[in-house]
């Protein structure tokens, strides 16, 4: 899923697209498993965990990371995973950059 392609020194790189990954507010999930999922599965500190889970709370969904196609689809599908597993409708999405 290429979308660029830069040429360097006479060596074509192609770059792939790149996806932002939002995790969408619901009335059930708590702020401490939001919190969790952000540091094991998107790797955040906890300062950034607590500031993105309260933009999800404020503004209904927020923005985790960019990343190309396959690494944003694991991580929407871990986050999913684990979230069913605790007993929450926790969902991520998405959006192409």
């Amino acid at each position: 899923m290429p979308t660029k392609t830069v040429v360097e020194n006479d060596v074509e790189i192609i770059m792939p697209k790149l996806y932002k990954v939002m995790l969408l507010n619901d009335d059930y999930t708590t702020f401490d498993f939001v919190i969790e999922i952000l540091k094991t599965v998107f790797h955040k500190s906890e300062e950034e965990a607590i500031n993105i889970t309260l933009k999800v709370d404020r503004e209904g969904s927020a923005a985790v990371g960019v990343y190309p196609y396959e690494i944003a689809q694991v991580k929407i599908e871990k986050t999913h995973t684990l979230a069913r597993q605790a007993g929450y409708p926790l969902r991520a999405i998405m959006e192409e950059v």
